[in-house]
């Protein structure tokens, strides 16, 4: 099985790295540099490039049909790949990467795909079990709803890790005093239910510390999210 990947950004780096550890042959190339000299031999093209580049990536790569076409997109259907590859679907590595910290252990990772035949299902599948044993066969509308899930629950969070940092910006407290608390919560989280691992003034409808903590924020938008995320905990609670 020899692959190319379309991209160099934190995705593909990932990618490319996990394939090499599984010393499987793999490539990877610049979407915007690379598409004129780009190897047609290859058994599966994996786009990971931007959503808002997908379309147009796509429509410059021209190799014979025989090859597999996937894209690692939480959003963009499977309809973006036309009839000149017949074999496409998609696939989704559920994980936030990064360049500057590429994950060592893909094992962990689940990959979402979908298949536009069903001859694609067990190439696809294969091309993922070289990195990871999780794997799930998932719809459009399911894989969505899954990156909306995401993020809420990572990029908005490392959002509200961004508020608590500039909260403690003016202080002699440092940022890493939050890391033991930060790394409890999702651990509480493997074996309990969001609901019951909350904890806080919120949880315990203490209006005279939220209404103090509002009087420390010296941001409106900061009071804003402080005020809103209060009323969502009391909401789920009830």
């Amino acid at each position: 099985m020899k692959l190319i990947i379309i991209g160099r950004g934190n995705v593909a780096t990932n990618l490319l790295e996990a394939y090499q550890r599984q010393r499987v042959p793999v490539e990877m190339v610049s979407s915007r540099e690379g598409l004129d000299a780009l190897p047609t031999d290859a058994d599966a093209y994996i786009y990971a490039v931007r959503d808002n580049a997908l379309q147009d990536v796509i429509n410059k790569v021209h190799v014979p049909a025989r090859a597999l076409h996937v894209h690692t997109s939480g959003t963009m259907p499977i309809t973006v790949f036309g009839a000149d590859k017949p074999h496409c679907g998609i696939f989704y590595p559920f994980q936030t990467f990064s360049k500057e910290h590429i994950i060592e252990d893909f094992t962990t990772i689940p990959i979402f795909f979908e298949a536009k035949a069903i001859d694609d299902v067990t190439a696809i599948y294969s091309l993922a079990l070289a990195i990871t044993p999780h794997i799930y066969e998932t719809t459009q509308a399911d894989r969505e709803r899954l990156h909306v899930a995401g993020v809420m629950a990572n990029n908005f969070t490392n959002c509200l890790y961004g508020i608590a940092k500039d909260i403690l910006a003016d202080t002699h407290i440092p940022f890493s005093a939050l890391l033991p608390l930060m790394d409890e919560t999702v651990q509480k989280i493997h074996t309990l239910s969001p609901k019951d691992a909350q904890t806080g003034p919120a949880r315990r409808g203490d209006e005279t510390v939220m209404q103090h903590h509002l009087e420390l924020l010296k941001r409106e938008d900061y009071r804003e999210v402080y005020q809103l995320m209060s009323r969502i905990i009391q909401t789920q609670q009830s």
